[in-house]
């Protein structure tokens, strides 16, 4: 029996229990990672979401069951248990922490995922209580993202996020650490000399490895002024994960990035240059997917892919309309941008994609276009458009606001150009919308339309070699 201040959801007991979740009877696909017990502590002083949007707990155990799957655990039970004393030596209580242990080696589990942040030394107490690994949230987003990165870069900033939270969690647990003798004396026990030198080799490597992301900074800052200077805007996709974000991005640009429907499908940013109907060109930025709780660890060390929207001339926060949850990822997506100075709600910058409408009711989704329809009559501005990237509904519309955000503020300008002067005509065509040519007396006559920034650059390249 539980502790009385530890109490099951009365329904996750019964109903979420299951054999085997997400196991494959087929036996296809990938092998199994191993098994794992998914628990959900809800405590009446941690709010199940901030930012004024409440998460069930239902849903959130639903998130945390394919944050294991995501790396191919296979869940034979899953459980809301809510703790009103949460005990600073194991966060359950006695009885509460002795039914997981039974349930540990009932299922045969090899590990329990604890979805709330566990300190060092509870972590430490439920492993010997259980004799089995535990994690929590943020182990287990690392262990996903860790699995994930395939470039240099993700795999580095992978990397640090995950010494970076290693280095708070260098006690003395029942792994490795216990199968060490040393010491100093009479006052060293199991494991002091390994753990200095564990705390010594991680700090050596977390500075290598901010030397060489440092390193990717500054190129990407090299990248960033080179499309600069050409005039070409940057579009950035954010989104919470799995909302759909690599699936647009290949219908927008052709790309075989992977979409699958997983948590963390898909970590390294990938750029494409886009073409728009009126000439003007885009790069278009697939970013990392965002989570609740996301661990500081990783905004950290991805800081440097997450500037890429910080300097993005369009930032596009795709959303999956369709989940019940959809009000609370925004919250969540919301924070991380304004973490890195982002005001989603004010910056003139962030356009919403409502994705994913194919999988809503018809009477629903002919609601959110009557709604987004008022907004713009309303407001005269274009913040938000429904799509469906998997079926190409609302591209057009998209593409539409896209070429009209990206052509805001051109002049349009006459402009003569010697015929023979080829660079000058194909950077016109490049960086502008040409409206209209004329070609007569060896003389290109042309209306087109420019950025004043791009009118700048155009003067200062070509005036001089009669090109005006």
């Amino acid at each position: 029996m539980p502790d009385s201040d530890d109490r099951p959801s009365p329904r996750s007991a019964a109903s979420v229990s299951r054999s085997a979740i997400g196991h494959d009877p087929d036996g296809a696909g990938p092998p199994s990672a191993g098994r794992a017990l998914v628990i959900l502590p809800v405590l009446p002083a941690h709010p199940d979401h901030g930012n004024g949007a409440v998460r069930q707990p239902d849903a959130r155990l639903s998130e945390a069951i394919a944050l294991a799957q995501a790396i191919r655990l296979e869940v034979p039970h899953a459980e809301v248990i809510r703790v009103a004393r949460p005990d600073p030596a194991t966060l359950f209580g006695r009885g509460t922490a002795e039914r997981i242990g039974g349930m540990v080696e009932a299922f045969h589990a090899d590990l329990v995922v604890i979805d709330h942040p566990l300190s060092p030394v509870q972590q430490r107490n439920l492993e010997r209580r259980f004799m089995a690994k535990v994690i929590d949230r943020t182990g287990l987003i690392l262990e996903i993202f860790g699995d994930r990165a395939r470039t240099r870069e993700g795999q580095l900033q992978v990397e640090l996020a995950a010494l970076t939270y290693q280095r708070s969690r260098l006690v003395r647990s029942w792994t490795h650490l216990e199968r060490q003798r040393g010491g100093f004396g009479f006052l060293g026990g199991p494991g002091e000399s390994q753990l200095e030198l564990d705390r010594r080799l991680i700090a050596e490597r977390i500075t290598r490895l901010k030397s060489d992301l440092e390193e990717v900074r500054r190129t990407r800052k090299l990248h960033r002024s080179a499309r600069q200077r050409g005039g070409t805007p940057l579009v950035a996709l954010v989104g919470y994960t799995n909302a759909g974000k690599s699936t647009l991005f290949n219908r927008l640009s052709g790309a075989g990035v992977t979409a699958e429907d997983m948590l963390f499908a898909t970590l390294d940013p990938t750029v494409r240059r886009i073409a728009l109907s009126s000439g003007k060109t885009m790069a278009l930025s697939d970013t990392v997917g965002f989570v609740s709780e996301l661990p500081t660890q990783l905004v950290a060390a991805f800081r440097a892919t997450l500037e890429e929207v910080q300097a993005a001339d369009l930032i596009l926060h795709v959303r999956d309309v369709s989940h019940p949850d959809t009000a609370a990822q925004k919250a969540d997506v919301d924070s991380v941008l304004a973490d890195l100075g982002i005001d989603a709600a004010n910056d003139p910058r962030v356009v919403e994609v409502l994705n994913k409408t194919d999988q809503m009711p018809a009477t629903a989704r002919g609601a959110l276009h009557m709604r987004l329809a008022n907004q713009r009559m309303m407001e005269g501005e274009e913040r938000a458009v429904a799509v469906s990237a998997l079926t190409g509904e609302g591209l057009d519309d998209l593409l539409d606001l896209l070429d009209r955000r990206v052509s805001a503020g051109r002049q349009v300008l006459e402009l003569s150009v010697n015929l023979a002067d080829g660079r000058a005509l194909a950077w016109l065509y490049e960086h502008g919308q040409v409206l209209d040519r004329r070609d007569e007396n060896g003389q290109a006559h042309v209306h087109v339309a420019l950025t004043p920034s791009d009118a700048a650059r155009f003067e200062s390249r070509f005036v001089g070699q009669e090109s005006r």
